[in-house]
């Protein structure tokens, strides 16, 4: 049976276009590309003496565990260049699991859904892009809520299709 996996993609170093293309590309031989979100210019969070992000969401259609899509995402992260050398620092590319269905799954290697994806423009915007009506399965809201109780703060930018919202 198919579960539908909604992902957060960014990357702020090099190539970051790129960089989003080919892990769509790479995430496309695990499963069905259902649907891809605009790409976002978003200033980095926490650790903000950095390049700024570029972002978007992907739902993803697999019959995959999420432990497998999981270990997929990091042979995927490896494989491009991804070196975990500073916590939140700058990355080629960075692939998270946000939502997968109602599932709840928390373990030392995964938490679905994503432990902080309620506090982080860089990725409601995206997401509710292509699933605001996802509903979060601890908080009980739509992605389309959770980014409406946000405060303001972090600048997310839609990039016009003309710089690379190719799809």
């Amino acid at each position: 049976m198919a579960n539908v996996f909604y992902l957060s993609l960014g990357s702020n170093v090099g190539d970051r276009k790129g960089h989003l293309l080919q892990a769509i590309g790479r995430l496309r031989e695990h499963g069905l590309y259902v649907a891809l979100s605009s790409f976002y210019e978003t200033e980095p969070v926490e650790v903000t003496d950095q390049a700024w992000f570029l972002n978007c969401a992907v739902a993803l259609e697999t019959g995959e565990t999420p432990a497998q899509l999981m270990t997929d995402i990091l042979a995927i992260e490896k494989a491009m260049g991804r070196r975990r050398l500073q916590n939140k620092g700058p990355r080629t590319i960075d692939i998270d699991i946000l939502l997968c269905g109602d599932a709840i799954v928390s373990t030392p290697d995964l938490t679905i859904p994503h432990p902080a994806m309620a506090e982080r423009r860089f990725v409601l915007d995206p997401l509710a892009e292509i699933a605001p009506d996802a509903v979060h399965p601890v908080l009980k809201k739509t992605v389309r809520e959770l980014l409406d109780e946000l405060p303001p703060g972090q600048q997310v930018r839609r990039v016009p299709r003309a710089m690379g919202n190719e799809r």
